[in-house]
């Protein structure tokens, strides 16, 4: 199969011997076992597969891993640090954002993506921002709420 590719996912560096157009989605499950990202509609219309790339929130079944190689990944097993939940993750749990939960891990990772570009969103911002994100429970209001104490906590503590 040829040379592997690199890539850097929280933090840490993986050879991973795919094709190049493999959907890095796959890559990050199969290869790595980081399920937090889940597989939900492989079209980049649900939101479920949402990871960081570079900081920004890209749909991770859409992206070939030959171009994730370029950039440093976070998925959800990498915002929390040293045992600390990132304070989005906190937020979404203290305000109960999620029922089935499928959709959070996508979710949190648009929020962190969101707060990285606007720390401090109105409530057009943040609907605005996760239009690409499903939540067929309803949690809507929870997530912005989440949102918002995440963008207060974050401010507060320098993050």
């Amino acid at each position: 199969m040829g040379k592997p590719i690199e890539l850097e996912v929280n933090g840490k560096r993986y050879p991973v011997h795919y094709p190049p157009d493999t959907p890095l989605l796959y890559v990050l499950r199969d290869e790595l076992g980081l399920t937090g990202s889940k597989y939900g509609c492989g079209e980049g219309q649900c939101g479920a597969c949402t990871v960081l790339i570079g900081g920004a929130p890209r749909r991770s079944c859409q992206i070939p891993v030959s171009a994730a190689a370029a950039k440093p990944v976070t998925t959800i097993e990498g915002l929390e640090k040293d045992g600390r939940l990132h304070p989005v993750q906190q937020a979404f749990l203290d305000a109960g954002a999620f029922q089935c939960a499928f959709c959070t891990s996508g979710m949190i990772m648009s929020s962190v993506g969101l707060l990285q570009s606007n720390p401090n969103p109105i409530q057009a911002d943040i609907v605005q921002f996760l239009q690409g994100n499903i939540c067929r429970c309803g949690t809507h209001p929870r997530v912005i709420e989440a949102i918002h104490h995440a963008a207060k906590t974050m401010q507060e503590h320098g993050r």
